[in-house]
């Protein structure tokens, strides 16, 4: 399988573990040393990582419908390592009723892969997505030196 193809069809089982609410199809993909960096949570390596992320789903499943998003800027493969970055649109559907949270987060995701060709997600890196705040206008100048080489 190209490799291309074999991490976008990764990246459609990490999709698919929130769209169906099957922790399976994370763990499915993960490298056994898998370091997870998500927002908001303490950051996990290897077994013990993989199981506090895996119980940490189960309960976000037992609470929520989840719907994800995946949009992908880029994925860039160099030898036996790879990775991507882009953004996770989630949806977030209370079970017992209750206001629906939307949030999006900005991502990078390392693979690897195996001694049997199968590329595994090795670092899940993950933050909140804030609003670009920048005016143009609450710019300071920029100093005659640049200015002059920048036209």
């Amino acid at each position: 399988m190209d490799d291309l193809y074999a991490i976008n069809a990764a990246k459609t089982d990490f999709r698919e573990c929130f769209n169906f609410s099957d922790v399976s199809r994370l763990l499915a993909i993960a490298d056994p040393e898998m370091v997870n960096f998500s927002d908001g949570m303490p950051w996990g390596i290897g077994r013990g990582g993989l199981d506090d992320l895996k119980f940490r789903l189960e309960k976000l499943f037992e609470q929520f419908n989840v719907q994800l998003a995946v949009i992908v800027i880029e994925i860039r493969i160099e030898g036996n390592a790879a990775y991507d970055y882009g953004w996770h649109e989630f949806t977030f559907t209370p079970k017992e009723g209750g206001e629906v949270v939307r949030r999006r987060d900005r991502y990078v995701d390392i693979w690897r892969k195996n001694e049997a060709g199968e590329w595994k997600l090795w670092m899940y890196m993950d933050n909140r997505d804030v609003a670009d705040t920048f005016q143009p206008e609450e710019a300071p100048p920029l100093p005659d030196r640049i200015r002059d080489t920048a036209a």
